[in-house]
């Protein structure tokens, strides 16, 4: 059997990801390859009026996605998180758990803020949570992960450390209800994990999420000049999403934002409703940029 490192998986993680990403973002200044991102469970979105009966539903919390693999947090895209040593060695050796970094609904700015910090700052981490919704490579159902994992959660007993809610909802109606309230409050939208579904990675159909407009992230290609109004500014970006679609994103940029658009090469968070008769998104519009690793 091989000892190479690069073929030594660490829950999801290889030794060598995580060895760049301890030294630094992993990029070429430090002379190492980049992080290989941990294989994650990615959601699609959630048709409307579909019956909810068979899924665990959770609010989507806007946070940053964590991975823990035993030894260090990572980012979804395997970049070490430098939080400080209280908050990780709370976690537990060697079991790896999935979740969100949160601070609360409309705090997104400001947590990123924290969590990209190379330096951890202790008083910056008090209000962070780390949120917990999955158990990777855990046995059975996400039923019995999820116990699983709020076993998990009391045995750390930290409280910084908890289970997201899932709940039962037993139609569609109310699942409406629930999503308008999470709304109206300033939180995202929900999320809809089958509970009969095994440890999956990947973009999967047991995964959902649900929320007044579809969002999903894209490079910047080109920043277009703008017109009257906006004359020597910036007009729209041209993107490219995950699907590899090219489009231009023109609205919710502010005037800062049009002044000092995102970077080329940059990842932003766009919204759409629905699709053109050509299958692009419909009505795209920017949402924020997406800090590098987060």
């Amino acid at each position: 059997m091989s000892t190479d490192s690069h073929a030594i998986p660490l829950h999801g993680v290889t030794r060598r990801a995580c060895a760049t990403a301890l030294l630094g973002l992993g990029g070429p200044a430090w002379g190492y390859a980049a992080p290989i991102a941990p294989a994650l469970l990615l959601a699609q979105p959630w048709v409307s009026k579909q019956s909810p009966l068979g899924y665990l539903v959770s609010e989507k919390l806007d946070g940053v996605r964590a991975y823990w693999d035993g030894v260090r947090l990572c980012t979804r895209q395997g970049l070490r998180i430098a939080a400080p040593p209280w908050f990780t060695q709370a976690l537990p050796a060697h079991q790896a758990l999935d979740g969100e970094l949160w601070m609360g609904r409309q705090r997104f700015e400001a947590l990123s803020s924290v969590v990209r910090r190379q330096q951890p700052d202790d008083a910056a981490w008090q209000p962070i949570r780390y949120m917990l919704f999955e158990l990777p490579q855990g046995q059975g159902t996400f039923a019995a992960r999820y116990e699983q994992l709020q076993a998990w959660a009391r045995r750390i007993h930290q409280p910084f450390v908890a289970c997201i809610e899932q709940r039962r909802v037993a139609d569609a109606t109310a699942l409406d209800a629930w999503l308008e309230e999470v709304v109206t409050h300033g939180g995202e939208g929900l999320m809809l994990h089958h509970a009969d579904a095994a440890y999956l990675t990947g973009r999967q159909a047991v995964l959902a999420k649900y929320k007044p407009t579809q969002d999903g992230e894209a490079v910047v290609l080109e920043h277009v000049p703008g017109h009257g109004r906006l004359q020597g500014q910036t007009g729209a970006l041209v993107v490219r999403n995950a699907q590899g679609q090219v489009f231009r994103v023109g609205s919710g940029l502010s005037d800062e934002q049009r002044a000092h658009p995102p970077a080329i090469g940059s990842t932003i968070t766009y919204t759409w409703r629905g699709q053109t008769r050509t299958g692009l998104p419909r009505f795209a519009t920017f949402l924020r940029e997406r800090p590098l690793g987060v």
